[in-house]
């Protein structure tokens, strides 16, 4: 693990902003109402909360999506002269918004502001007859922003002006438990730039980092940084392109994305086994492993509580750390442009991001970049 530059190793202990948790992800799609379906049916969230033409919201239709603590929310325009019109013609289905509960929306976001972030939405009362809840946001890297929400006083099923749907048949849920980390993709030389926005603008710090060393194939390279609250229960990885022979994941990202963007949101399962098996049943596809992978598996990782032939059959790898290990798989991407995927981890005590499998993580990903015409 290395640190790539004095702005990194020493970065200003900032008084860190109140945020509690992510309340949300909302991602921008072009059809809410298809995707909300793929979500319940492959994914198993259950649909609770709806918001659109029906409801007296006239410009967007959004479906709120939960599975235990973790929720999405999938929104699509209704005219094409909304913002999300362009955003989706740039981008096509994605991340929009990493959304934060904090204690004031307010004072966050001036806070915010004060420190050199972008105001994106001045805070908001937004009201019903649950309650009210006060909104505000800011700008991060790419078109993604970070929502601000206060909503204390609030006693709906997700926010204003939602409105709750019926009791979802369809979905199953797999076992998520809640988001483990959200990946964001940046450009050329930008990595250190993001790193210092979240410590200036947050008040997060590294948790860890990875140089082209650590993350390398034969073809292609990458360097990461994660940072984190101070509880760590939020990470933020951020990647940048490396030199390499060939063309990195993280430029095809850009490629495709058209700049930098939530690459993937990674999913802490229950029982990872189980899910993996659930998913693939529901025509969830995975990026595959070389069978060879699994051969020394427990003389490099040590005694597992996992049987190996199962993990084998199902692609998923595993690391330890010197606190205990994960396992993790990761999804193609869910839509036609080869950016936003996810990842599907149990921790059995480790805290890391499974460095012992980003050879065989890579290589997988530059096997579906060949497909494409894109390595």
């Amino acid at each position: 693990m290395q640190v790539y530059s004095e702005q990194l190793s020493e970065l200003e202990r900032v008084e860190p902003l109140p945020i509690r948790r992510i309340h949300h992800v909302e991602l921008y799609v072009g059809n809410a109402k298809q995707a909300s379906y793929f979500y319940r049916r492959a994914f198993g969230f259950e649909l609770i909360g709806f918001a659109g033409p029906e409801t007296g919201v006239r410009e967007t239709a959004s479906y709120v999506l939960r599975q235990n603590k973790v929720t999405l929310v999938v929104t699509a325009p209704v005219f094409s002269d909304h913002p999300a019109t362009e955003w989706l013609a740039k981008h096509g289905d994605g991340v929009r918004d990493v959304a934060f509960e904090v204690e004031d929306a307010e004072f966050c976001y001036r806070k915010a502001l004060e420190r050199g972030a972008r105001g994106v939405k001045e805070p908001t009362v937004l009201e019903d007859e649950h309650g009210k809840v006060i909104i505000a946001a800011i700008a991060t890297y790419g078109d993604v922003i970070h929502s601000f929400i206060q909503r204390e006083s609030y006693a709906g099923i997700f926010l204003p002006p939602y409105k709750p749907t019926p009791k979802d048949e369809l979905a199953q849920p797999v076992g998520f438990k809640h988001i483990d980390h959200v990946v964001g993709n940046v450009g050329w030389n930008q990595m250190n730039e993001f790193v210092a926005f979240y410590n200036r603008v947050f008040g997060f710090q590294r948790f860890v980092s990875f140089d082209d060393k650590d993350i390398s194939t034969e073809y292609s390279a990458l360097r990461s940084t994660v940072v984190a609250n101070e509880n760590k229960w939020i990470k933020f990885p951020i990647n940048e392109p490396a030199e390499g022979r060939r063309r990195s994941q993280i430029e095809e990202f850009i490629l495709y994305n058209n700049g930098p963007g939530v690459q993937h949101i990674a999913l802490e399962c229950e029982n990872i086994v189980h899910t993996v098996r659930q998913l693939k049943a529901n025509g969830v596809e995975f990026l595959a492993t070389p069978t060879t992978y699994y051969d020394m598996l427990e003389a490099r990782v040590g005694k597992i509580d996992e049987d190996v032939d199962s993990l084998r059959e199902l692609n998923i790898l595993v690391d330890r750390d010197d606190k205990g290990y994960m396992l993790q798989i990761f999804t193609k991407p869910v839509q036609d442009r080869p950016t936003l995927f996810y990842e599907l981890i149990q921790r059995k005590g480790a805290e890391s991001f499974g460095k012992g499998n980003f050879k065989a993580l890579f290589e997988a990903i530059e096997r579906e970049q060949a497909l494409r015409g894109n390595l």
